[in-house]
């Protein structure tokens, strides 16, 4: 059935990975909640949102082996169903700690949702261009669950507790599942390696040993013997994941991939400009809220014209990218971003209104739009059709470790500047200690104390901390517009003009015979 009607297919599928998209942001519009009722810090809230992109960067790829060998569609459902698990610990959760691991059980079920998508509508679509068309339809509705992942946010938030913004996944999902038994045709390829476990557990350790370093900087300090230490063993780790991954018969990650540059660099263009929109969010959602006073709806329904731009320019896109290439498309688009991020961070002042920001909010929805889709399509067609849950895996790997390390380094480098400003301005006046640790902790912390204050004390500690945190926020806008711009580079000088093109291989014909091809 859902191959004499492969759109179906695509719609059922990108329904799912729309809601597994979306809350990869959909959070972000609740952070100020989360100060207030969780009294979460500025690097708990960076924890929160990361938990679910490292547990997801770290598995996807043993996630995209084993539906390979023992079906796509079987995975594609089980992740659905620990998805909703996941969200209905998270929506239920009394403290930061609870969340953070309700976050994490998050990403393990879109870990194994996420490139099953991808390969089943490979294996569906075997003509280039149509599946060119349907990829380039899965992965704008990637972007634009990204994307709006704010604005639903906000509207949950106008009229339920937090919680509800992971709730509300539980019956989108039961909806997905019904719909994927009943129309999403099963595929694998038995040919394939057994999954990896060893590099799974290395590559999860490594990168969160990494975002640890990176996270907690601020407050340890950045030389400090632990952050030291900690980011050494990460890179410890990491390295050893690679010499696993060169080494290991059935290894997760196919390095001889990397040889092929219309995967590498189309893969490292997508970390570098998730790290610049996911970072750019963690930032700019805070600012609407505690600079501005908007609600969480409010601020929310002005993160739409990023929404809106990369809606439509996603679907051009793919016929773009056929008219002059991926090279100059995808380097458009980063340099579309890199300008929106730059715009931004030279106005951020303590003066700043919503008018200032719309242009860079614009110009990062536009580049996002043209990047995504482009870089997709380079990816997961550079592999072998038989290997496409692990190609869709890596594309999906990118995507999270980009944006976890956007939220991390930005948040990061706001919060050191943001805790040196205003450890300054405390700096000889006779502050409790627990009001100390809320200020210095974050923006919102700050803005409690004060308004607990009150009076003209409370007025000029609430503009020190909106300077601080504005001060924070132009560094950090300014680092990743910088590395948004590398990646322009990096694209534009090492990227092929054209798509590839592969015959099928052994695996691929195997792959075939079982799937019906």
């Amino acid at each position: 059935m859902g191959r004499a009607h492969p759109w179906a297919v695509v719609v059922v599928l990108c329904v799912s990975i729309l809601i597994v998209n979306v809350d990869t942001t959909i959070l972000n519009v609740a952070l100020p909640t989360l100060v207030r009722r969780l009294h979460a810090t500025t690097s708990q809230l960076q924890w929160i949102v990361d938990a679910y992109a490292m547990v997801l960067a770290g598995l996807l790829l043993v996630g995209g082996s084993l539906a390979d060998r023992f079906g796509r569609k079987r995975f594609f459902l089980l992740g659905l169903t620990v998805f909703a698990g996941g969200s209905i610990g998270s929506a239920f959760s009394g403290s930061v700690h609870v969340l953070i691991a309700c976050r994490a059980v998050m990403g393990a079920g879109a870990a194994l949702t996420m490139p099953s998508t991808l390969s089943i509508i490979n294996d569906v679509f075997r003509d280039p261009a149509e599946r060119a068309r349907a990829i380039g339809a899965w992965a704008g509705t990637s972007g634009l669950g990204i994307a709006i992942g704010p604005i639903a946010g906000g509207l949950l938030l106008a009229r339920f507790w937090w919680g509800s913004i992971f709730l509300v996944n539980v019956p989108i999902v039961i909806a997905g599942i019904i719909a994927a038994v009943a129309i999403v045709p099963d595929s694998k390829n038995p040919a394939v390696d057994r999954s990896d476990p060893g590099g799974a557990v290395l590559s999860i350790a490594g990168f969160g040993l990494l975002l640890w370093a990176i996270i907690e900087a601020p407050t340890e300090g950045w030389t400090s013997p632990i952050v030291v230490g900690v980011g050494l063993a990460s890179l410890t780790v990491l390295a050893s994941f690679v010499v696993w991954e060169a080494r290991s018969r059935h290894p997760m990650l196919r390095l001889e991939f990397f040889a092929d540059r219309r995967f590498s660099i189309a893969a490292a263009s997508e970390t570098l400009a998730l790290f610049g929109l996911l970072g750019a969010l963690f930032m700019q959602t805070q600012f609407l809220q505690f600079d501005l006073g908007y609600s969480p709806l409010q601020a929310g329904l002005r993160i739409l014209p990023i929404a809106a731009l990369l809606g439509v320019t996603a679907p051009a896109s793919p016929l773009l990218a056929r008219r002059i290439g991926p090279k100059l498309t995808a380097g458009a688009g980063l340099v579309a971003i890199a300008g929106g991020l730059w715009q931004i961070a030279a106005i951020s002042t303590v003066t700043t209104t919503y008018g200032d920001v719309v242009p860079g909010m614009m110009l990062i929805g536009l580049g996002a739009g043209l990047l995504i889709p482009t870089a997709t399509n380079s990816v997961v067609g550079s592999v072998p059709r038989g290997n496409a849950g692990v190609g869709s895996a890596s594309n999906g790997v990118a995507f999270q470790v980009g944006g976890a390390l956007g939220v991390a380094v930005i948040g990061s480098v706001l919060s050191t500047r943001y805790q040196d400003r205003m450890s300054t301005a405390l700096a000889g006046r006779h502050v409790p200690a627990t009001a100390a640790h809320a200020i210095i902790g974050s923006l919102g912390g700050a803005l409690t104390v004060a308004s607990d204050v009150g009076g003209t004390t409370g007025k000029l500690l609430a503009h020190a901390a909106r300077a601080a945190f504005m001060s924070g926020g132009k560094t950090s806008l300014t680092v990743a517009a910088g590395v948004a711009l590398g990646g322009a580079v990096l694209v534009l000088a090492r990227l092929p003009s054209r798509a590839a093109r592969h015959e099928p291989d052994s695996g691929e014909k195997t792959e075939q015979l079982i799937g019906g091809g």
